[in-house]
């Protein structure tokens, strides 16, 4: 089993998959947000998913913003839909600014597959923290 995690858009929202021993997050893809639901189902089922991870757009301040609660009304949306998936808010403060300070974006195709090298630092996040707590599990024993 891979992790799937979300960088959800208005517009556009990309994906990235885990490797199946959770040390490494890629890019996979871009799609418009609209036709999500789709593209999940087709993941969900070729890549195994059980949990997905959403990036939560919190300010740098700590607070919520209107996104905010957009996602995590999508969140609320896509748990109705896939009740069987594990769905776990992550920070992603700063991951687009990751994203795009990797490579100027020049074309449309390279703009959104920012959203999905975005994606890909959320679970790269998500990734180190596990293996964080797993290595102090094994400190404390």
């Amino acid at each position: 089993m891979k992790l799937l995690a979300l960088d959800l858009g208005d517009q556009w929202t990309g994906l990235a998959l885990s490797d199946i021993l959770y040390l490494t997050a890629r890019p996979h893809k871009t799609v418009p947000t609209h036709a999500l639901q789709s593209t999940l189902q087709e993941i969900i089922a070729s890549e195994k998913i059980k949990t997905i991870i959403i990036g939560l757009p919190i300010t740098l301040r700590g607070t919520e913003s209107a996104q905010t609660n957009k996602v995590q009304s999508m969140k609320k949306n896509l748990e109705q839909q896939f009740p069987a998936i594990s769905w776990i808010l992550w920070d992603e403060r700063l991951t687009s600014k990751q994203a795009t300070s990797l490579k100027k974006t020049r074309t449309k195709e390279e703009k959104l597959r920012s959203h999905a090298i975005a994606a890909a630092f959320i679970l790269q996040s998500y990734l180190d923290y596990l293996q964080y707590q797993k290595n102090i599990a094994k400190e404390s024993t």
